[in-house]
């Protein structure tokens, strides 16, 4: 009798469960069964990890973020968007940007793709302008990108950025000027307080003439420490390998220039050591070269003018006298070094990208930044950044790959930026061409997406 007892439990039991196997197959069949907000379908996908480009996909977005990527096609999508012969790839990030008027520069970064930006300092950078900045870029109905940024600059007194710029810099509102390491501790658990990504540190002599002393190491290695202490990063401002190598002594794990630095892997071992043991990330900026060119190349000025984006007063600046000096003194800085009386673009590229693709094959990870500045203008130069790359002998995955996942990686960002991967923000770019035959076809912009709301462009 108690076996028949048993028996009939087991009976019940097993339908109940075949009964709670049979309700999780009908929820996950349904799970996108309500009318997705938008759905890109048959389009060529370049998911931004360096995989390879995969066609015929449809990508569905829910409450601002990927809910589904598959092969097939859904007619449940409140807004859809025939992806046939269209290219969907990341929203991008530029790691190096500086700006004095954000809502203007803010719609430039968005009209060229670039849906999430890491400012690194300025002279109006006070804890008010960094809070409206993040709050611009919070909403979703005015253009604007997702905003990361770094404290204020820590510095010393005559040093970059005050002695390169003019502005209005503070000391203890849009910059720190250090007199002592006993301060330091104090300003770290200070600017902690607040949502950034790390402290900016300027360690440079320059970047140009007149030159100054280097910030000490005992500043460096005290900054770092304290950081370190509040679990937070230092983002560390070099122009050389020696002011690398004092980064590397402290353990500093992010710079934000590449440019500047140039390592023979013959003769430099002893800081490849000190890189391959710290294995800091790098911001690249290769447009700081470019830029400082621009007014020596009249095709390059006429092909940003036909953008009819920016100012058109911003373009005097390419006949001015000072600025043509500035360009030529350069480009003499360029001939010295290569030793030659011609040199071109792709000459400085080249051996810039050799170092980075050798350092990034031994797992060192490069971001891409611009440094807006002269010539170097908010959205459209990430583009430049991305082809000065390709020019230098970069493939095009590897350099979609640093201007998306790597970034993110950098910020901390990427378990929802990055990448177009399910479940994470719907922040993407649909190019009508393929960015893998050339990396100018970034430029082919049809649809900037951010949080899964297309986003509206500037009207030329």
């Amino acid at each position: 009798m108690n076996y028949l007892i048993l028996i009939l439990i087991l009976i019940k039991m097993k339908r109940l469960g075949l009964l709670i196997l049979f309700g999780c197959l009908v929820a996950c069949t349904t799970e996108h069964s309500d009318p997705l907000s938008m759905v890109i379908s048959n389009v060529s996908l370049i998911d931004g990890t360096g995989s390879p480009l995969k066609t015929t996909v449809s990508v569905g977005i829910q409450d601002g973020k990927i809910v589904v990527i598959d092969s097939t096609n859904s007619s449940s999508a409140e807004i859809q968007i025939d992806g046939t012969g269209k290219f969907l790839i990341p929203g991008l990030f530029d790691c190096h940007v500086h700006t004095t008027d954000f809502k203007s520069d803010f719609a430039k970064y968005m009209h060229y793709g670039v849906t999430s930006v890491f400012i690194t300092g300025g002279s109006v950078c006070t804890n008010e302008y960094y809070a409206n900045m993040r709050s611009y870029g919070n909403q979703d109905t005015l253009p604007a990108p997702i905003v990361f940024h770094t404290s204020q600059h820590f510095t010393m007194e005559g040093r970059h950025p005050l002695k390169t710029y003019q502005g209005n810099w503070e000391d203890g509102k849009s910059v720190f000027l250090l007199k002592d390491t006993l301060q330091i501790e104090n300003l770290v658990k200070e600017v902690t307080q607040f949502p950034i990504a790390g402290i900016k540190l300027t360690i440079e002599d320059g970047p140009h003439p007149p030159w100054v002393e280097r910030m000490p190491q005992a500043f460096i290695n005290k900054v770092q420490k304290e950081a370190m202490n509040y679990d937070t990063e230092v983002f560390a401002h070099v122009s050389d390998n020696v002011e690398l190598e004092m980064a590397m002594d402290a353990g500093i794990q992010n710079i934000v220039h590449w440019t500047g630095i140039d390592i023979d892997f013959q003769r430099d071992t002893f800081l490849l050591e000190k890189i391959y043991q710290v294995r800091p990330s790098f911001i690249t900026t290769f447009m700081i070269d470019k830029g400082f060119l621009y007014p020596l190349f009249p095709e390059w000025v006429a092909d940003l003018r036909q953008e009819n984006v920016f100012d058109e007063a911003y373009f005097e600046n390419a006949n001015k006298p000072e600025f043509l000096a500035r360009a030529e003194q350069n480009m003499v800085f360029w001939r010295d070094y290569f030793q030659r009386d011609s040199v071109t673009l792709a000459d400085i590229a080249a051996f810039q990208v050799e170092d980075i693709k050798a350092l990034s094959e031994n797992g060192i990870r490069f971001a891409l930044g611009t440094d807006t500045g002269f010539f170097v203008m908010p959205g459209y130069s990430l583009h430049e950044e991305m082809q000065l790359f390709e020019l230098g002998g970069m493939n095009q995955l590897e350099i979609i790959k640093m201007a998306t996942i790597n970034a993110a990686e950098m910020m901390h960002a990427q378990d929802s930026l990055g990448s177009i991967e399910t479940g994470k923000i719907a922040n993407m770019v649909l190019l009508d061409k393929n960015p893998l035959e050339e990396i100018r076809n970034t430029m082919a912009i049809n649809t900037v997406i951010k949080r899964g709301r297309i986003q509206k462009r500037i009207e030329k």
